[in-house]
């Protein structure tokens, strides 16, 4: 398999605080929001990499440089759930002495399983954005036929429970009982976007967790209406 491009952030001070944190980003989701800023990424070019992306081993050895200013590493994107050796790169990481914080949409709960079942693969840290209710994140997938640009990718007929709303639903829960530190977050969106019924989803989604809102600010949408939303 050949080697992932990632866009490395080499100096973060607000991706994971109270840590100066490098980023990982990898290219390639399994959902297709329109208000994501994160185009490069979301749709990366076929047989390279979005701009600015080099070979992950040439990040990880700038990481390791680096170690001795950085308290983590955040890995984010698109969705690093979908790159196959994520519980390696984990586990890599922290023979770095480097905590790790994880950014999913939690559309893969199997993964997350999976991580959670290992010490040295679990995140110290995760963040899991809900994007709306469970039963609405239909709307958000790919076009059919669903091809993700990277391998691992699910379409509408792979997703844990049959759909990406029990999917969702099982990440949200596997993250609470955990037991680890971790948050939701979610983008307060523009146009009467959010029903009451939807923000009752996500509230119980998040529990007694931390669940972070951000405000929505336009620019370089996936989709270039909603830069027009005010």
């Amino acid at each position: 398999m050949p080697e992932p491009r990632v866009v490395l952030r080499k100096t973060s001070l607000v991706d994971y605080p109270p840590f100066i944190s490098g980023v990982l980003f990898f290219p390639g989701c399994n959902l297709r929001c329109p208000w994501c800023h994160n185009r490069d990424l979301v749709l990366p070019a076929p047989g390279g990499g979005p701009p600015g992306s080099i070979g992950l081993s040439r990040a990880l050895a700038g990481l390791e440089k680096r170690r001795g200013l950085l308290g983590g590493v955040v890995i984010s994107g698109g969705e690093p759930t979908l790159y196959p050796a994520l519980a390696d790169l984990i586990a890599r990481i922290r023979e770095l002495g480097l905590k790790v914080k994880l950014d999913t949409n939690g559309l893969r709960p199997g993964v997350l399983e999976g991580l959670f079942a290992a010490p040295q693969t679990s995140p110290d840290y995760i963040a899991l954005d809900l994007k709306t209710a469970p039963e609405r994140y239909v709307e958000l997938l790919p076009p059919e036929p669903a091809a993700s640009p990277v391998p691992g990718g699910e379409n509408r007929g792979r997703f844990a429970g049959g759909t990406p709303g029990a999917a969702l639903r099982r990440s949200a829960a596997l993250i609470r009982a955990s037991g680890g530190a971790h948050e939701f977050r979610s983008l307060e969106l523009p146009g009467g976007y959010f029903t009451a019924g939807d923000r009752a989803a996500l509230a119980e989604l998040a529990g007694d967790s931390p669940w972070k809102i951000r405000p929505f600010i336009p620019g370089g949408c996936l989709d270039p209406a909603w830069d027009r939303i005010a």
